[in-house]
């Protein structure tokens, strides 16, 4: 019995010792083919793989990325590098659709794809080749497609639209990588030339036309900045010019109280010499005095006034043409004022001097008129003095009327007949003949005065007695 106990433990214990070496049998297997996944590679398991949900079987299972159970003996595993590949793709001679044949070197960078789809295609096409094979196989694909491309676009599409022709370059050739497996990363054209100069010509022309567009930038800040200059400039010169013409009103405003001052002093003074002048003479000199002196002011007044008017007009007419020529016209304009200040003070000493002269002869006038006066006694006796003293000239006028009647010969046809008043035409002639002389008699009555009685026949006749006789 202790003997069957005993055997009964021995093979339990074998039975123990078994189940744990072939757990850690297990543990070992799974441990050593449960393979990690690289970031920089795909990991491409191969051999007995499970089928797809579809029922269909793969040729391999790639991953990216993780871990995953390789079971020994029905499957195996390789990697997959996903270095990019730096491929220089020196195109010569290729016939763009304007049948000009073009040089594109460029340099393209691609490598194997991640995705899912294109990754399977990268297990069953390029498993096992090395990155220069590899290299070399996409090379041809882009060469083909890069021609392709070239030939349905025109040299200023591609040489002026770079990004249009680098999707196009893109679109075709990643879609010929993709069914490799692999991906294109990046396209660099670095140059694109042709032989028969005609992308060296656009140039140049680009170049031309961005250069006379600089020049008409260039021209146009410099103009805006000659209209800036001008502007300030302009605001300075009416700045100057406000000043200067404020001053100048100072000036006319200061000079104006002093013409006032002393047109007052000359009034005061002239006032003080009427004073000493017969009271109808004094007031017939005030009379035009203040006459002369209200019309100068008026004419003042009037040239004042018409000036600020035509003044007024020319500044709102010609403001802006005035703003231009400021500085030019301010040296003429102050000519013209000291001009127009030298005629004006002219006229007004012509002017003072001409009523000075009146009133000096109505004052010389006036007292020769009242010595006069006294003379004669009462003022008929000097108005009849007077005209007895011009009455040779007046005579003198009268016969200066008559002088140059030329009578070289006189014919009077007479019938010996009489007029009602007894004469012969003959002696009526005569007596009109008489009459055309100057009425003395009647100058003489006019002044209050009588002829003498040797001369006038009316006299004669009111005292016969007192005309001389011939003895």
């Amino acid at each position: 019995m202790n003997n069957l106990l005993s055997a009964g433990s021995t093979i339990g214990v074998i039975i123990a010792v078994v189940a744990i070496l072939i757990v850690a049998m297990i543990l070992l297997v799974v441990l050593t083919r449960y393979k990690k996944c690289p970031s920089d590679k795909i990991m491409v398991i191969y051999g007995k793989i499970s089928p797809n949900k579809d029922g269909t079987y793969r040729s391999a299972k790639c991953i990216h990325g993780g871990a995953a159970l390789v079971w020994p003996f029905v499957q195996s595993y390789t990697f997959l590098d996903l270095t990019p590949l730096s491929i220089s793709v020196d195109l010569k001679s290729a016939l763009s659709k304007q049948n000009i044949r073009i040089d594109v070197p460029s340099i393209f960078t691609v490598g194997i794809s991640t995705d899912p789809a294109v990754m399977q295609n990268a297990a069953e096409r390029l498993l096992g080749l090395q990155l220069k094979d590899i290299s070399d196989l996409a090379k041809d694909i882009i060469f083909g497609q890069l021609r392709l491309v070239i030939a349905t676009m025109d040299i200023e599409e591609i040489n002026t639209d770079r990004d249009k022709f680098l999707e196009a370059i893109s679109r075709n050739v990643e879609g010929e990588l993709k069914k490799l497996g692999l991906r294109l990363i990046n396209v660099n054209v670095t140059d694109i030339s042709d032989e028969s100069g005609y992308i060296v010509a656009l140039g140049k022309e680009a170049a031309a036309k961005a250069i006379n567009d600089a020049k008409i930038s260039v021209a146009e800040e410099n103009r805006k900045g000659a209209i800036g200059e001008a502007n300030a400039q302009m605001q300075q010169r009416i700045n100057v010019a406000d000043a200067e013409s404020k001053a100048i009103e100072g000036e006319n405003k200061a000079k104006a109280e002093i013409a006032q001052s002393k047109a007052m002093l000359r009034q005061r003074e002239a006032e003080a010499m009427k004073l000493a002048v017969a009271a109808e003479n004094v007031q017939a000199a005030k009379a035009k005095e203040e006459s002369y002196a209200a019309e100068q002011q008026a004419e003042i007044a009037r040239a004042s006034r018409e000036k600020a008017t035509k003044e007024a007009d020319i500044i709102v007419a010609t403001e802006i043409e005035k703003r231009k020529i400021e500085i030019e016209a301010d040296a003429q304009a102050e000519n013209v004022r000291r001009k127009a200040r030298g005629e004006a003070d002219a006229i007004f000493s012509k002017m003072e001097a001409e009523a000075r002269g009146v009133y000096e002869t109505l004052s010389k006038q006036a007292e020769g008129m009242e010595k006069l006066v006294k003379a004669a006694g009462t003022a008929d006796e000097a108005v009849r003095l007077m005209i007895a003293d011009k009455l040779e000239d007046l005579v003198a006028t009268q016969v200066e009327a008559i002088k140059n009647l030329k009578i070289d010969k006189v014919t009077v046809w007479d019938n010996g007949g009489q007029s009602a008043d007894g004469k012969t035409a003959t002696a009526n002639f005569v007596s009109g003949m008489m009459k055309s002389l100057p009425p003395l008699d009647d100058l003489y009555a006019m002044a209050g005065l009588k002829m003498p009685k040797l001369v006038s026949p009316e006299a004669r006749e009111e005292n016969p007695s007192e005309v001389p006789h011939k003895e």
